[in-house]
């Protein structure tokens, strides 16, 4: 009998302390499993270790466990516990990358950041690139004559087909890959696995059947469906929510500690506050007030969260 139980996941990158937009996917992620009786993995995307030390892995664990954001399996709780974190996990990359090579879709790309960025590169009007396919003809012997002077990503082919899914927030979606990214990174030339790639090969094996996370991601999708079916993979539900945005309309980022947790709990002695501010805004509960993560998994609705970003002010309101 086929496994039907929910199996969300939290995903973050430890390359700071979290701010209230990850706080806020990760609210909706757990409230989306556990409002279903469903189960949440923690997995760390720390592909790129130099840009996300271990000792803010560990501080963001005790952040999530603060919040009241627990989980049932993954970093820090499983037996494995360290296969939980991608920089763990290259040689089951390596193995799933070689798959698509046998099947001739992996090829090198040497295009340097500058010609990619170049103003006669192709651009989409949200100013992503679409990749023109510079590297995908070359002959054997040019491959080789550009190895000796720059090491290349890898890039997945992809084609002219239509890949369709339907969002659980913003609707039937459909997209072609060769007109809205071209074929795209699934190996960086420094030898790391591209999220694309290690995403989707991660949530396949950790049996996550829904995936929350920000709108921002939306585009990614496709790209990801592409690689299940290319390795065989079921691929999950997709739910995508606003992003929490900083009043001059930037995306909160860690880099600008734009309302990270740290000023968060200097503010509060305890977590209800931030839930119950994050459950107004998620259209949860009429006003903003203090709630615990457990009342609210109750009440939980996911119809109910909007589909535009949210403006937030620099400070919380004192709840």
């Amino acid at each position: 009998m086929k496994n039907t139980k929910i199996c969300g996941r939290f995903a973050p990158t430890p390359s700071g302390r979290i701010h209230l937009g990850n706080i806020f996917c990760s609210l909706l992620a757990w409230l989306h499993a556990k409002a279903q009786g469903g189960e949440i993995v923690l997995r760390i995307e720390d592909l790129d270790k130099v840009r996300c030390p271990r000792p803010n892995a560990d501080l963001l664990a005790k952040d999530l466990e603060w919040l009241g954001l627990t989980w049932d399996k993954g970093a820090y709780v499983s037996e494995d516990s360290e296969r939980y974190f991608q920089s763990e996990r290259f040689d089951i990359y390596a193995e799933h990358f070689a798959k698509l090579e046998a099947q001739g879709l992996i090829y090198p790309c040497f295009c340097t950041r500058g010609q990619l960025h170049a103003a006669e590169a192709p651009h989409l009007s949200d100013g992503r690139i679409l990749y023109a396919g510079t590297c995908k003809n070359l002959t054997a012997s040019e491959q080789v004559e550009r190895l000796k002077t720059r090491q290349p990503a890898y890039r997945l082919a992809v084609n002219d087909k239509p890949i369709t899914f339907v969002d659980g927030n913003y609707g039937p979606q459909s997209y072609n890959l060769m007109e809205e990214s071209g074929d795209f990174i699934v190996r960086r030339s420094d030898g790391v696995y591209a999220y694309q790639l290690a995403v989707t090969i991660d949530d396949a094996l950790m049996g996550v059947t829904h995936v929350v996370r920000g709108c921002d991601l939306l585009s990614s999708t496709p790209m990801q469906l592409y690689i299940y079916k290319l390795l065989g993979f079921t691929p999950p539900e997709f739910l995508h929510i606003p992003l929490l945005m900083a009043p001059d309309g930037r995306r909160l980022a860690k880099r600008d500690k734009d309302l990270d947790l740290n000023m968060m709990r200097q503010q509060y002695d305890s977590p209800e506050p931030i839930i119950g501010y994050l459950a107004y805004l998620a259209g949860q509960i009429p006003k903003a007030e203090p709630i615990s993560t457990t009342e609210l998994a109750k009440i939980f609705k996911p119809q109910l969260i909007p589909t535009d970003n949210i403006a937030v002010p620099p400070q919380l309101p004192q709840l």
